[in-house]
């Protein structure tokens, strides 16, 4: 298969980490609100995630919204498998889907403020 080199960079990012934040900037640092709404929801679920910044690459910062045929950024990825962007990581985490789904992948999520 010859795939293209971007596609073979994201691939293997998304391979080697359970969760891939594909973003604005960095988890410290994010360079956007949508980007933030996401690093804040996994920060608050306690889960371990690599952040991507693509402002610091072109070529992943195009290319990602080509891997997943998806046109924004923020991109959530769990265990390979693209979950969506800010919308729905927000959607997600109001209606307890996202710990669900994190929960099932046997991601650990420990809430920063259990009610």
């Amino acid at each position: 298969m010859n795939e293209n080199p971007v596609f073979q960079r994201i691939r293997k990012e998304i391979d080697d980490n359970a969760v891939v934040l594909f973003m604005k900037g960095t988890p410290v640092f994010p360079q956007c609100g949508f980007s933030s709404v996401c690093v804040q929801v996994l920060s608050n679920l306690g889960v371990q995630f690599k952040g991507i910044d693509v402002l610091s690459d072109p070529e992943v910062r195009e290319g990602i919204k080509a891997f997943s045929d998806w046109p924004t950024i923020p991109q959530l990825y769990v265990k390979g498998e693209f979950i969506g962007g800010c919308d729905i990581v927000r959607e997600m985490f109001e209606t307890g889907e996202l710990i669900e789904y994190l929960n099932t992948n046997g991601i650990n999520v420990e809430l920063a403020n259990p009610q």
